[in-house]
């Protein structure tokens, strides 16, 4: 009787056709370790089966890219000898079953695919989007989240220097944690994950394998149901003391030419690890199962390879380089194991009790995975799908100070203080702009240049526009790490959607990638490294609740200079009030809406790609100049907004023109709010009033403070 019923292959995700495919591969039908490998191989988490085929069409090249997709993160030309690697990841199906654990290891994997590379971290960031403030479940969900990015991040010395917080009722029953990190590496001590030198040792490093995370890559390639609580089990644990002791122990041993190739143990464990190593390497492996270290008792092969325990790495190294190396990782109080070679046969051998357990042919799990063209419909068949209403008729505004202290206080809008002073975001003591501005700004250790890094995306625009909603994700990284003064150079990204088997998600994913690719490409700005994440919807809540549209961008920049950032405090009264890019009157989709009228609606505001490339490079010159005083980007809220906040930061109100509501709240986009001193001009800028006194349109700005400051702490207070 056959080992592998029909309920077993669905059990493991496989639609009929897949296990199909899985026999022609294996020539015969395979045992329930094999099964297990192909089911995580092939989970959307892994393989990106339903986003490949669009994923190849972005841009990802430019004269500073060293590595492209493909590797554990992206790496760029920063100069003098140095890279940039970096890289977003989205840990979103687990930090709703178990925020904390969920959140903490994701910063934890994050942090692995940029040391693993051979680059000290030097910086995270999250992009978090949680459900409506007064669901029951969300102050939990908060609160798990936002302690398990501190706890994890803190404790391996690792700064948080920044992030975005959305709420939205499409998040109630799935909430996303995106979470970034860029590190620093020699030009020339880049580490890559392509096995080679056939009978070369394989070495299995760091913390032992428990049962923790096993399926976890499956489950995140499926929708929630009402069971998703029973899914405990599948969230793995970190342990960031370990972490610390790995990062300084691979980077001690990668000052020396022992490493062949090296891969960390993320999605799918040894599995993915040792699978994506031999097949890029073009090489076969064989593991002795018996040699893993493990922390329980009586594990199995199918257990061992599919768990997804934390703090692990798997190395090649040169022969009789093991005791050399072993030295290093017991000095770290790290496991260190030899389980097995490389091999010339191009499949995967795993071997236990002396008997083999499995024996899989490579290309099959990794390059020749499923590759699938879900159909998607047209843009004009989505709008009739997406029922956006028309914008109609907008109430004329009584009291622009009135509407300007309830945006203030607004959950998208509101000061995010409570989240960012968990966070420890000066440890490594080279940060040089904290939490609160446009970008995050942190310094090139030992040297003047530093590096610019923003996580942006607008999901209401997505949802009502994909195509402009993309391009303005892209777009807005490029202004936040303009508004700074840096240099705008390559982006990551996370790509979190909903069930792509559904035509008008898959019309979401196509159109979001879209306007992303054409804004990379008019703005020279590429796309390194990245993460899908799809079947963020939860059947838990009723009906199907698909997230919005949510590609988060990652933005990286470079300033030659680090005491040249920018900064969106006002700097003294009597200094000359800039605006570029001109007045504004698109409240299609903007926060005044909604938050005033309690309605969202219109279309999402257009992006003008050249206009964007032009003021980003004037603001960038102003900065550079030494004319601009203070800097902030025009982007949620619109120009009000924008002035307040720069008007709070400053503790330094604004004296301003005349202006209508549309004007004061229009979301229209390629927009930045400069000062100067009173003698400044700024060429095509329109000069909008003067710094001075304790008011913003009327507003007091201790009223705007007292509401901005308190909307997160009177929630989590409940």
């Amino acid at each position: 009787m056959s080992q592998i019923t029909p309920e077993i292959v669905a059990e493991h995700g496989f639609s009929s056709e897949e296990y199909a495919r899985v026999l022609r591969a294996m020539g015969r039908e395979p045992n329930l370790t094999e099964l297990g490998i192909f089911s995580v191989m092939w989970s959307e988490h892994c393989s990106y089966k339903s986003s490949r085929f669009h994923l190849k069409k972005l841009p990802t090249s430019a004269p500073w890219v060293i590595c492209g997709p493909g590797e554990n993160a992206g790496v760029i030309d920063i100069g003098d000898g140095q890279a940039a690697i970096f890289k977003m990841e989205s840990h979103n199906h687990p930090s709703y079953i178990e925020p904390y654990q969920g959140a903490a290891t994701g910063v934890g994997g994050i942090l692995r695919d940029v040391f693993t590379m051979g680059a000290r971290p030097i910086a995270n960031m999250n992009a978090l989007r949680f459900g409506r403030p007064d669901h029951p479940k969300m102050r939990h969900l908060i609160s798990g989240v936002v302690r398990g990015i501190g706890g994890y991040g803190n404790c391996v010395g690792v700064p948080t220097v920044g992030g975005e917080v959305n709420f939205h009722p499409a998040y109630d029953g799935n909430i996303l944690v995106n979470a970034m990190t860029v590190g620093v590496a020699q030009t020339d001590k880049i580490f890559y994950c392509a096995a080679a030198g056939i009978g070369n040792p394989v070495v299995y490093v760091g913390s032992k394998t428990g049962r923790d995370g096993i399926h976890g890559a499956t489950m995140a390639s499926a929708d929630f149901t009402e069971d998703s609580e029973e899914k405990r089990p599948t969230v793995q644990v970190g342990d960031p003391f370990t972490e610390k002791l790995l990062i300084e122990a691979c980077l001690e041993l990668m000052a020396s030419d022992a490493i062949v190739a090296i891969q960390d143990m993320g999605a799918a464990g040894l599995t993915s690890s040792s699978v994506e190593m031999a097949s890029k390497g073009g090489v076969g492996i064989e593991l002795n199962m018996n040699k893993v270290p493990c922390r329980e008792t009586g594990m199995t092969p199918y257990e061992m390879m599919l768990s997804e325990s934390q703090e692990r790495m798997l190395m090649v190294l040169k022969p009789g380089r093991e005791a050399e190396a072993e030295a290093i990782f017991r000095k770290w109080e790290l496991d260190f194991a030899v389980i097995g070679t490389i091999t010339d046969t191009e499949h995967m051998v795993l071997k236990f009790n002396g008997e083999v357990v499995a024996d899989i042919p490579l290309a099959p799990l990794a390059d020749e995975a499923p590759e699938y063209e879900r159909p998607y419909i047209s843009p004009t068949e989505y709008q009739a799908w997406a029922k956006v209403p028309e914008l109609g008729a907008v109430k004329e505004s009584e009291d622009l100070g009135a509407d300007l202290v309830t945006l203030m206080a607004s959950p998208d809008i509101a000061s995010r203080r409570w989240i960012w002073e968990q966070y420890d975001n000066k440890v490594g003591g080279d940060t040089v702009q904290a939490p609160g501005g446009d970008s995050a700004v942190v310094r090139v250790h030992g040297t003047d240049k530093a590096i610019a890094i923003t996580t942006d995306c607008t999901p209401r625009y997505c949802y009502a526009d994909p195509y402009e909603g993309g391009k303005q994700a892209v777009a807005e990284t490029y202004r936040n790490i303009s508004a700074v003064g840096a240099t705008p150079l390559a982006i990551t990204n996370c790509l979190n959607f909903a069930n792509p088997q559904r035509p008008e998600i898959m019309a979401q994913i196509v159109g979001c990638l879209g306007g992303m690719g054409d804004a990379c490409r008019a703005l020279d700005y590429p796309i390194v490294s990245g993460n899908v994440s799809l079947y963020n919807e939860s059947k838990a809540t009723g009906g199907g609740s698909a997230i919005l549209p949510t590609p988060a961008i990652g933005g990286v920049g470079l300033m030659a200079d680090w005491r040249k950032a920018a900064t969106i405090a006002f700097k003294q009264a009597g200094e000359a009030i800039w605006l570029i890019g001109g007045h504004g009157d698109h409240l299609g989709q903007s926060i005044w809406l909604r938050e005033i009228e309690g309605r969202e609606a219109g279309a999402a505001p257009k992006v003008d790609l050249a206009a964007e490339r032009t003021r980003g490079e004037q603001v960038r010159a102003l900065i550079h100049a030494g004319i601009a005083t203070a800097v902030h980007d025009i982007a949620d809220g619109g120009l009000l907004v924008t002035i307040a906040e720069m008007a709070l930061a400053g503790r330094i109100g604004a004296e301003l023109d005349g202006m209508t509501p549309a004007q004061a709240f229009g979301e229209d986009q390629g927009r930045y709010v400069v000062t100067t001193a009173s003698d400044g001009f700024i060429e095509g800028a329109v000069r909008i009033g003067t710094t001075g006194g304790d008011t913003v349109a009327g507003a007091a700005l201790e009223t705007l403070r007292t509401g901005h400051e308190g909307f997160f702490p009177a929630l989590m207070n409940g």
